[in-house]
């Protein structure tokens, strides 16, 4: 079993909320829901790994607040 994290925001012009695995190219999908992601990410995720083991182009480390005066 593989995991993979997943950047998710939320688009404010259709209000789908869209994911994407950092790195892997063609991993990215969208959902109504956040369980409509998960299920749609781990399909385009599957698929995409039927054409072998990606070599990640990045690494996810985490995510910053900035403050800004």
């Amino acid at each position: 079993m593989k995991q993979y994290t997943a950047i998710v925001e939320r688009c404010n012009q259709t209000g789908l909320f869209v994911g994407f695995i950092p790195g892997f190219s063609g991993a990215h999908t969208q959902g109504e829901t956040l369980d409509e992601l998960q299920r749609n990410l781990q399909e385009v995720i599957a698929m995409l790994l039927e054409d072998g083991e990606p070599i990640l182009e990045t690494e996810f480390v985490g995510t910053q607040n900035i403050l800004i005066a």
